[in-house]
This record gives C-alpha cells, sequence and structure tokens, in this order.
C-alpha cells in the first residue's frame, strides 16, 4: 500500500508538471460544457462561459469537478487538455470522485479529437496514470479496457 501511494504522489507530480502552463484560451470551459450538456441557448453558455476558470487547472476544487463531470463528455481539445489534469488529479485525491477513465479508454473519433491537443510529454503522462490504475485494485474492472487503449492507441 505504501508503494502506491508513493507512486500515486509521483505520477500526479508527472502530471502536474506536463499540464503546469495550460490555459483554457478559447477552448471550452468547465460550466459552458454544462450549458452545452443542458441544451442552454447561446447566451446562456456565453454567461456560463464567463464562470469558467481559465487561467489555472489547479484552482478547480473536487466538488465543482464532480457536479459539473459530464462536461468530459462536451469539451473541444483545448477543453480536455485544459481540464483532464484537474479531473485525473482530483479522481486520484478522492474515491468519490468520477474518474476520467471513461475518456481515456473508450476512444471513438469524437474522443480521440478532444485528446488531439495533447503534446508528447502530456500523452507521456496520461500513460504514466492509465498504468497506475493498472496497478490499483480499485480499477480492476477497467484493467482491459485500459490495456486494450495503452496498446491501440496511447503506446501507438
Amino acid at each position: 500500500m505504501k508503494e502506491l501511494l508513493q507512486s500515486k504522489d509521483k505520477v500526479i507530480r508527472e502530471i502536474e508538471n506536463a499540464f503546469s502552463h495550460v490555459k483554457l484560451g478559447n477552448g471550452i470551459g468547465l460550466w459552458e460544457a454544462q450549458a452545452i450538456d443542458d441544451y442552454a441557448s447561446n447566451e446562456e453558455q456565453k454567461l456560463a462561459r464567463d464562470k469558467d476558470e481559465k487561467k489555472d487547472w489547479k484552482s478547480l476544487n473536487s466538488n465543482v469537478l464532480q457536479k459539473c463531470n459530464s462536461s468530459l463528455s462536451f469539451f473541444d481539445a483545448e477543453g480536455m487538455k485544459f481540464h483532464l489534469p484537474a479531473f485525473i488529479i482530483a479522481s486520484m485525491n478522492n474515491t468519490n470522485m468520477l474518474d476520467p477513465i471513461f475518456h481515456l479508454t473508450y476512444l471513438s473519433s469524437y474522443t480521440k479529437e478532444q485528446l488531439s491537443a495533447l503534446n508528447t510529454i502530456q500523452r507521456k503522462a496520461i500513460i504514466t496514470y492509465l498504468k497506475w490504475c493498472l496497478s490499483n485494485i480499485d480499477y480492476e474492472f477497467e484493467h482491459n479496457n485500459i490495456e486494450i487503449a495503452l496498446n491501440l492507441y496511447w503506446e501507438k
């Protein structure tokens, strides 16, 4: 158990380093994605975007992420790049948090497009996270999907 915790800290540091300078830019934000999920009007989506964090993904707390967990399905590539590290780290630190494994392993053409803005260092950090999940009994149900995603997409 102690080894898994040390490994967890190492994975978190790698994620933080790989995504440290990522900003939202013109990407879809967390609350904006919720508005899209709710079929809100363009005006309501713009108002929701005003609430979005755009500069520091580390400031997104797990309560907000949990409340907006469906946003993962509505991000564009830049929005995913900005929010993904926050979702990963929050899920690693909070067992009640919905993790982003589905979005990293069920790789449709849409999901691959969402992940297309990741650079090589960020992709390597995601691979490290997925391999950590393989060593964690809490992800046992997902092990087969993780291995397939690693072989067919992430490590290809």
